[in-house]
């Protein structure tokens, strides 16, 4: 029904107001209770062999929602219900923020890919800590975090350490953000010098709370091996709980899209089907690497439960959808945990 019928309609409209459109109809269609409830018998059944400890939580299901469908936790509780284990809301920055000019988003059908450049756009913590004030997480809940474009030097420290404390009462675990492409500066931050500064912050900050909450690392996959040798050796002796492997690309590998097309989308973050090798590269080698003692969250391309069976057999503990939420549309959750559960 979803590619059939909803999915047409959708891919009429312009790739970001089809994306809000879809985010608030959900919103008032869960209103109701009848409708909530039908939601979760299609979509919300759970298999107590999936059930796992990773960093310290427990998770129904290693399946979770990406960061950057819900930008600004408007949403956990209503896509929650489609079987989701986790949710990532973000990224999220201090202040509000409106990201790049439009169009910033763009769909190549064809390859199922996205190519954005929205330049992490939204309403800042506060409002995040509004809604988890408001209606509170049914599940758990990850806050991806990050600086404000315009920070630099000391305030980009102080940008990470803002928004870590702030939101470290209303969230399970957090997600720091150094590797989005669409932010001038952010993915220098992978350099070990950088993060080490904003890093430490963070963990002597998590020792003075009276609940200590997992922070993971989120990646790009465009790292070559001996900038990711230097991060993860760091991480290791750190006290960072996990790496989620990884981000959007810069790379037109793989596309079967028009040239011509993809010049006149120019700039922007690929995510999607053609991503998946990559970021399945990336969590076997940082797996390896590791000798599998940190936990990796695989993100990037998943399509179908084979992949996300790969991807865990690659190594990691959990993965992550959000492209293949929109092109293989909801039941894609459902289908990924009976397949992983059949495998038991």
């Amino acid at each position: 029904m979803y590619k059939q019928l909803i999915r047409p309609f959708l891919f009429r409209m312009n790739p970001e107001r089809a994306h809000i459109f879809t985010l608030e109809m959900l919103r008032r269609v869960q209103k109701g209770m009848l409708a909530r409830s039908f939601i979760r018998l299609l979509y919300g059944k759970e298999y107590p062999s999936l059930e796992r400890e990773v960093f310290g939580l427990r998770f129904p299901s290693p399946v979770g929602l990406a960061g950057g469908l819900d930008k600004n936790g408007d949403y956990y509780n209503n896509l929650g219900d489609f079987g989701f284990s986790f949710m990532e809301i973000g990224s999220l920055t201090p202040q509000p923020q409106d990201g790049r000019p439009k169009p910033r988003l763009f769909r190549l059908p064809k390859d199922k890919a996205l190519i954005n450049r929205m330049g992490i756009n939204n309403k800042g913590i506060m409002h995040a800590i509004s809604n988890l004030k408001a209606d509170r997480p049914r599940g758990l809940v990850a806050a991806n975090i990050a600086k404000n474009s315009s920070s630099q030097g000391i305030q980009v420290v102080k940008d990470y350490v803002q928004a870590f404390t702030m939101l470290y009462d209303f969230v399970d675990f957090f997600v720091v953000n150094i590797s989005c492409p669409n932010v001038e500066g952010l993915t220098s931050l992978q350099d070990v010098s950088y993060l080490s500064d904003i890093m430490d912050e963070l963990l002597d900050k998590r020792v003075g709370m009276d609940v200590y909450k997992p922070v993971l690392l989120k990646l790009s996959p465009d790292l070559d091996h001996e900038s990711l040798d230097e991060i993860l050796s760091y991480a290791m002796s750190s006290g960072i709980d996990g790496i989620v492997a990884g981000n959007t690309t810069r790379s037109r590998n793989g596309l079967t899209a028009p040239q011509e097309k993809i010049k006149a989308i120019g700039e922007g973050g690929l995510s999607g089907a053609p991503l998946y090798p990559k970021s399945l590269e990336m969590v076997r080698y940082i797996h390896e690497k590791t000798a599998g003692k940190l936990p990796i969250v695989g993100c990037g391309g998943i399509m179908s439960p084979r992949q996300a069976q790969e991807m865990l057999d690659a190594g990691a503990s959990l993965v992550e959808i959000y492209s293949g939420f929109v092109y293989e549309g909801p039941a894609l959750v459902q289908r990924i945990k009976k397949h992983l559960a059949n495998q038991k």
